[in-house]
């Protein structure tokens, strides 16, 4: 039987906004929502929070996650990467006696994210026979229209001629949207990436794709929230 481990990256403090992570969102912590969504949605064999915080832990485990441990501190500051993060709990799991065979990271800062979207990815990755599915969402605007600007802001040539101003005649490019990233165990353990091979994307609407990051972000969700407002 395919074991699944639910995995929540919770460090405390933020840049951006500050404790974003419980700062309270229409009512309740903000990572309760991501905690919620995925014990409803009954595919966990475990879910977990991972935090360095025993403020958080607290939290986390009133909503109904489990935080068997802290963070070391080597994993606690900006500058550490989640998927070390990732390879910490496997490995200190698996030397307790715990395995599984796959794994789904869930962004607290993606509260939108719905139950069909944990269901569904799980059911791409098995479909496609994948080592690994990630959320993405298409882009508001295409990147043939983006680039770099000198330091005198002389942008001659930007736009590149022969590029179409009709949006529908673009093509449509996607970026990740913080929401899903899924993987078997072994495949990550062993390449400690998601991107390598036989990895497919799990499409998002552009509402419940939000990611906050900073007080708009937050405000914003909390309005579509209050307002009960639907993607497409």
């Amino acid at each position: 039987m395919n074991r699944l481990i639910g995995i929540i990256p919770a460090r405390s403090g933020s840049k951006g906004l500050e404790d974003k992570n419980i700062k309270i969102l229409n009512g309740k912590p903000l990572i309760a929502y991501t905690i919620e969504t995925a014990l409803k949605s009954k595919v966990f064999d475990k879910l977990i929070v991972s935090t360095d915080s025993q403020e958080y832990a607290e939290i986390s485990r009133f909503y109904g996650a489990e935080v068997p441990f802290l963070r070391p501190k080597y994993l606690s500051g900006d500058e550490a990467a989640t998927n070390d993060v990732i390879v910490d709990i496997i490995e200190r799991l698996e030397a307790c006696g715990e395995k599984y065979d796959s794994l789904m990271i869930l962004q607290p800062t993606s509260p939108l994210r719905r139950i069909e979207d944990i269901v569904n990815s799980i059911n791409l990755l098995n479909e496609k026979s994948a080592n690994a599915i990630i959320s993405l969402c298409e882009m508001d605007h295409s990147p043939v229209y983006a680039g770099l600007i000198p330091e005198d802001l002389r942008i001659d040539g930007f736009i590149k001629k022969g590029i179409s101003s009709r949006r529908q005649d673009l093509p449509r490019y996607y970026h990740p949207n913080g929401a899903i990233y899924l993987a078997k165990v072994n495949y990550f353990m062993e390449h400690r990436d998601l991107y390598q091979d036989k990895c497919y994307a799990y499409i998002m609407n552009k509402r419940n794709s939000i990611d906050i990051d900073d007080q708009f972000d937050f405000e914003f969700v909390e309005f579509i929230m209050k307002n009960s407002i639907k993607g497409e």
